[in-house]
């Protein structure tokens, strides 16, 4: 054919066909790598008689040359064409056969797919002044979303090159139901009207393919049936209709014609008139099978066009990339999860490999929205790696909005995943254990199931406060309700409650040591509580107020923090915000005794180096012998 392309790179062609015809064999085929696509590959050989007897050059060779010369959204999109050894390969689009998925189609698919062929028809009449021949199910295609595309472009031909002689050569691979019964050898209607031929097989199509849908499913769809029949295929030239007149029966012309029309010709529309569509689209979608918009509008109500339309971004995107909940009744979002996942998900997917801000920033900015019903996988391996590289770009804006997103895929795929690197306990929870489980509640009732299970096991996973021997006995411990709310001053609280216990100590030098200050000696001096109640017996030296001042420890410089490489602190520099209320351990008081000779049994000389006077005990004045040493170590 000349076109010099060569075989795509990493294609493969499944082995099985998915359709056979007389000029070719249709195959799914896939490319593997960075961008991965599916593709229909179309493979000819010489070998068929079918093709043999046709010429040069091949049916599939004029099919590949048409497509590629012919470029429509409504003509089955050409890829690549190539030669290898004696067979032809022609690529295009992912499609399968009308005739494989009509049986499921409803009439409003049906109606737009007539649509869509009526439009690429008035295409080749109007602008490339050419005539398609063949018309029929056989050359329709569907697309992956559900669009048909014209297709079997190798009988095309110029009306200035449509001669007896032409149409005598292809009339044997036509289809024969389409042929009209008026022509014939001389030809002569088509000097006056080369679009007759097309016009005649368009009617035929819209009959076999409405033959059994009922007449309440699409508005105008009795009388279309009637005009096909009288106005298409009929031999009386007074009666003729040409194909453009179609474009305004009711049949094409309901609601959502109309809103399949205005998307599909958005670059035409001025600002007034997009803004007036969009204010009220969306109320007009409602009324329609979600799963028919989806399908039939989804890629269009993606277009890059309707992202960066203002009007769109308001009144239109937030109803589209938010899932439905069917539970919640004020939920106003156009389609539910399952749909969404189906027919969306893949567009959004492509959409995240785009590198264009502002088609990021409208995507990060809904991505809460959303974000549940990708595939974990899906994030994983897809979306995440395309977040990272925003994260690294020199647009200040972009970065954070980022950074924020982000935060929305650890609940999913973990903190280990997102930001990377090893991560260490660098916080302890420094709240009272009544405040835990108070906000704790209060948490469970306002959040998610999903949101909450998170949260519990955030929390399993800080250890409680230890109770030190001889601490305080929790039926004593309380806080009062204005201690609980204003706790968010902690720091200051901590402060000030520590200074009260001091100032509480040192006034009871003159008191007594009663029930309620006991638990209070207790943590700072339990070597004395059981001395006695006197207080004269209880000395706070100076080293004990100095332990209960707080001290903080600094922490590493802000700067040291990135995502991707965050540096981590060992478990043993955390700081114990508790160090200062542990109790103080006293070592037991040791008597030593020091052996003596005695010159009686009877004679025993005592000594007492702890008391500060001597007594006669009996003994005699002999009490030197008896070292006692009560000296005692307090815990620095």
């Amino acid at each position: 054919m000349g076109t010099g392309q060569s075989a795509l790179k990493g294609l493969e062609i499944e082995e099985k066909a998915v359709e056979i015809t007389d000029f070719w064999t249709h195959h799914s085929a896939n490319i593997d790598g960075s961008n991965p696509q599916s593709l229909s590959v179309f493979i000819s050989e010489p070998s068929l008689h079918s093709t043999a007897s046709f010429g040069k050059p091949s049916p599939l060779e004029k099919n590949a040359k048409n497509l590629m010369l012919h470029r429509h959204p409504c003509i089955l999109k050409y890829v690549s064409s190539w030669p290898k050894g004696s067979k032809f390969f022609l690529a295009t689009e992912e499609v399968k056969p009308l005739v494989q998925v009509i049986g499921g189609q409803t009439t409003l698919q049906i109606c737009i797919g007539l649509y869509s062929i009526l439009r690429a028809l008035l295409f080749l009449h109007e602008k490339a002044s050419a005539s398609h021949n063949n018309i029929c199910s056989s050359a329709i295609y569907v697309t992956t979303d559900g669009c048909w595309k014209l297709g079997g472009l190798e009988y095309l031909c110029r009306f200035a090159e449509l001669t007896p002689a032409y149409f005598r050569k292809i009339k044997n691979y036509r289809y024969e139901k389409a042929i009209s019964p008026e022509e014939d050898e001389s030809m002569t209607s088509i000097s006056t009207e080369p679009a007759s031929i097309d016009r005649y097989a368009f009617g035929v199509l819209a009959e076999d393919v409405l033959r059994l849908k009922n007449a309440d499913d699409v508005p105008g769809l009795t009388d279309f049936k009637d005009f096909c029949k009288e106005r298409l295929k009929t031999t009386d030239t007074s009666a003729i209709a040409s194909l453009s007149s179609l474009l305004n029966h009711p049949f094409f012309s309901h609601d959502f014609m109309k809103i399949h029309a205005f998307l599909t010709e958005l670059p035409l529309k001025n600002e007034t008139e997009k803004e007036e569509f969009f204010l009220n689209v969306v109320q007009k979608l409602e009324s329609f099978p979600e799963k028919i918009v989806a399908e039939q509008l989804g890629k269009l109500l993606l277009s890059r066009l309707v992202l960066l339309d203002r009007t769109a971004q308001t009144k239109l995107l937030p109803f589209v990339l938010k899932p439905k909940n069917e539970q919640d009744c004020q939920d106003q979002g156009l389609f539910t999860v399952p749909t969404f996942k189906v027919h969306l998900i893949p567009k959004l997917l492509q959409m995240f490999c785009v590198r264009d801000a502002s088609i990021r920033l409208l995507l990060l900015s809904h991505l809460n929205s959303f974000v549940h019903v990708f595939e974990k996988e899906e994030l994983k391996c897809r979306v995440l790696p395309e977040l990272l590289v925003g994260i690294k770009d020199n647009d200040d804006y972009l970065v954070g909005t980022t950074l924020r997103a982000l935060a929305d895929l650890i609940p999913i795929l973990g903190a280990a995943t997102v930001i990377g690197g090893s991560r260490a306990k660098l916080f302890t929870d420094g709240r009272p254990k009544k405040l835990q489980r108070l906000k704790k509640s209060n948490h469970n009732i306002n959040a998610s199931p999903e949101a909450t299970r998170i949260a519990d096991r955030s929390m399993l996973s800080l250890p409680e406060r230890p109770s030190p021997d001889g601490g305080e006995d929790r039926a004593e411990l309380s806080f009062s309700n204005t201690e609980e709310e204003n706790w968010s001053d902690w720091e200051g609280q901590e402060v000030q409650k520590k200074a009260s216990d001091v100032k509480s100590l040192e006034s009871a030098i003159n008191g007594s040591l009663d029930d309620n200050f006991k638990p209070l000696v207790s943590i700072y001096r339990p070597d004395l509580v059981n001395f006695g109640d006197s207080v004269e017996e209880i000395l706070i030296p100076p080293k004990i107020v100095d332990k209960i001042k707080y001290s903080k420890k600094p922490i590493s410089d802000i700067s040291e923090l990135d995502i991707k490489n965050s540096k981590s602190m060992n478990h043993k520099d955390e700081f114990d915000f508790f160090t200062d209320m542990e109790p103080v351990i006293q070592k037991p008081q040791v008597l030593h005794v020091e052996e003596v000779t005695h010159k009686n049994i009877f004679d025993v000389n005592l000594t007492n180096q702890s008391a500060d006077t001597e007594e006669d005990n009996g003994w005699g004045d002999d009490l030197n012998d008896w070292d006692v040493d009560d000296s005692v170590e307090s815990k620095e």
